[in-house]
Parts: C-alpha cells; structure tokens; sequence
C-alpha cells in the first residue's frame, strides 16, 4: 500500500469519525435542551408547592378571642373532603350529631365535646321601635 492510499484511507476513516461525532453532538444538544425544559418545570413546581405549603400554615390552628376566652377558628377546607385537615375535636362532631337521632343544640354538642355550655345571658324580644332607639 502506498502512502498516497494510506493517507486516503486514514482520511476516509477521520471523515466518518467526523460524521460520527456530529450525529453524537446533535443528540448531547437535544438532550440538553430537553433537561433545560424539565429543569425549568420542576422549579415552578417546587414555587408552587413552597407557595401551597405556605398558603396551608397561614390557614391552620388560628386561634381567636370569643368572650375573654382563646378558641380555635375552623380553618378552611378549600375544595377537598379531607376530614383529617380539621383538629381532633371537630372529628367527635358528626358522631355526636347522628347519636341524638334528630336536630341538635349547639349547646347538647358543646357538652358532649365536654366544652362549658352555660347559657351567660338571656336576650330579650324588642317590644317597639321606640325602644331601639334609646
């Protein structure tokens, strides 16, 4: 073989290399493009989630002053039917209402719940308009 057929042949084999590695790069820049696109993705789900799970401990256990006493609101269910999301308390309440086998007291619940259901005051029927003016 002479040199003129060797470097021909050394030439034809680089070309193919040449070829080889082009495809090769080709698919590195899709792929990374397409990682780019899910990185991206998955940061605004994170955002997302990092905002819901702020959004649900600024709704939980809000405490509030009802008479002089601290009481717990009843936090937001938003559209879901996760019962677990209430405190333990509110649990007992749909047991207690079936139990008495027809319409409740909020007083007969409060009880139950072992809560002070005392009656504090008694309102009075207005008797004129006369006397809402005063």
């Amino acid at each position: 073989m002479s040199d003129l057929e060797r470097i021909t042949a050394h030439r034809s084999e680089l070309d193919a290399f040449a070829e080889e590695l082009a495809k090769r790069l080709q698919e590195v820049e899709a792929e990374r493009e397409e990682l780019g696109i899910a990185e991206r993705v998955l940061r605004r789900l994170v955002e997302q989630d990092r905002a819901d799970t702020e959004a649900a401990e600024a709704a939980a256990l809000v405490k509030a002053q009802v008479a002089g006493r601290a009481v717990l609101l009843t936090p937001h269910r938003g559209e879901t039917d996760d019962e677990a999301a209430l405190p333990a308390d509110y649990h007992r309440i749909p047991a207690i209402v079936p139990a008495a086998g027809g319409p409740v007291q909020v007083r007969t619940v409060g009880e139950e719940l072992g809560l002070e259901a005392g009656v504090r005051g008694k309102l009075e029927p207005l008797r004129a308009n006369k006397e809402v003016a005063r």
